[in-house]
């Protein structure tokens, strides 16, 4: 197909009437700017790159306004986990593949045009393993396919409750693998995903949560795939990890591991200058979730340091209380606002902030899942989003400020038309499965929580 775009946003920065050609195969074939539209498809406004959500819980998006009841004594991360896993003895597999079909759907509807799920729960709400061990993960893929979203799936290897090999407690039962039973659940899960918008990794979650020779022997069936892991999202887990090693999380994975550009560092929220420098310069992805980092108190991630490091970033929705690319792009300048007192903090010289943070995160992002996206330019895949030129905050905006407009104005809908490798998968705002899929989300929740 051809689809011409008044104006586009390229490598090198906006472009007017650009002549796309998608091949039979969703790719790009060629990138024209300056040329008429012909008999090509128009594009109902401006053309975007696709984002990549580098870090999901599909699941956890059935929580999302359900865990803001203030508990004596505090709330923190540690107590919503709490109430996180049981939520899970809840949720049986139906349950599961709607929930996240629900957050597929409004994923692509937002702008994500790919997600790393970072699949973590694996067996039965006893904690048995179902007859086919992938039984959970399949569920994951049938829901992206239905939805057309491209999903990196990583399975996650979780077998402790804590630093130094702590037997898992009784909540952590539906997440917990042998390294042996993990192994075949890669393998099972290899011959599943198709290759073309689905790409296969692994994710040992923590260094809470494996030993040092369970992530050696995890890292190790990633093959040439991606590699995901929790590092310092919490200011608890760092002293904790320093107790045990005499090192900070981040530091002891640049000291025992060879990071490069498959490794995704999710949560590397509390870094100090010298890791901040050595993981940047590894090549590594920084996965930041800013709306799920600012809704558990996490803490605000180093990002002006890390870009003066030449770090690359993406972006998550993780918990899904938030589903929206623009919105954690806008929550991540804020936070640094925020912390330095200052405007505009992440912008590339003379570039407005919300052009530069978006073209770094959906670089960063494609890299992250190992997907051919994030830029419009021959060979990659055709995964493109259309801005709505009807969206109020858009009005009259030249190309140049629509992205500062769509991230940082009053903006309620900037997203009109979604592609997904070739294919629209939401038009004009919809996405032809909305309607079936929020009614098994909404049966889902009454088994869930009843009503």
């Amino acid at each position: 197909m051809k689809l011409h775009a008044a104006d586009a946003l390229l490598p090198g920065g906006w472009a007017r009437d650009v002549l796309l050609d998608i091949d039979a195969g969703g790719d790009i074939a060629t990138v024209a700017p300056g040329v008429p539209r012909g008999d090509a498809e128009r594009a109902a406004g401006p053309v975007i790159p696709g984002m990549s959500n580098v870090h999901s819980h599909a699941f956890q998006r059935a929580l999302a306004g359900r865990t803001g009841r203030a508990r004596a004594g505090g709330d923190s991360f540690w107590t919503w986990r709490e109430a996180m896993y049981a939520f899970l003895d809840r949720v049986d597999a139906d349950a599961f593949e709607a929930i996240a079909g629900q957050a597929y759907v409004e994923m692509l509807q937002a702008g994500y045009t790919g997600v790393a799920e970072f699949h973590y729960v694996h067996h039965d709400p006893r904690g048995v393993p179902y007859a086919d061990p992938a039984e959970l993960a399949l569920r994951i893929l049938g829901a992206a396919r239905a939805s057309g979203i491209a999903v990196t799936l990583l399975p996650v290897f979780y077998a402790h409750s804590g630093f130094g090999g702590r037997p898992p407690k009784p909540p952590q039962r539906r997440f917990v693998h042998s390294v042996d039973s993990f192994a075949r659940l890669v393998s099972r899960l290899s011959v599943s995903c198709d290759g073309k918008c689905e790409r296969l990794g692994v994710a040992p979650h923590s260094l809470r949560a494996v030993t040092p020779e369970e992530l050696a022997a995890v890292a190790a069936l990633a093959r040439a795939g991606p590699i995901h892991i929790h590092a310092a999202e919490q200011t608890r887990e760092v002293a904790e990890c320093i107790a045990w090693s005499g090192l900070r999380p981040v530091e002891w994975l640049l000291a025992h591991h060879r990071l490069d550009r498959r490794w995704c560092v999710v949560h590397a929220t509390h870094l100090v200058a010298d890791e901040t420098v050595r993981l940047a310069a590894s090549g590594a992805v920084a996965g930041i979730a800013a709306t799920t980092e600012a809704d558990l108190g996490d803490g605000t991630f180093v990002a002006r340091a890390w870009l003066d490091a030449h770090g690359s970033f993406g972006v998550g929705s993780d918990s899904n209380t938030v589903i929206d690319p623009f919105a954690e792009l806008r929550q991540l300048e804020w936070s640094q606002r925020l912390s330095s007192l200052t405007r505009n903090v992440l912008a590339a010289d003379g570039e407005m902030v919300g052009h530069s943070l978006y073209a770094a995160a959906a670089a960063g992002g494609a890299q992250a899942l190992l997907q051919p996206t994030g830029r419009i330019a021959p060979g990659l895949r055709a995964d493109l989003v259309v801005l709505d030129g009807d969206e109020p905050a858009l009005a009259e905006q030249a190309p140049a400020t629509l992205l500062d407009a769509a991230i940082f104005g009053p903006c309620r809908r900037p997203v009109r038309d979604v592609m997904v490798g070739g294919r629209w998968v939401v038009r004009d705002g919809h996405h032809a499965r909305e309607a079936e899929t929020l009614a098994r989300f909404r049966a889902a929740l009454r088994r869930c929580f009843g009503g």
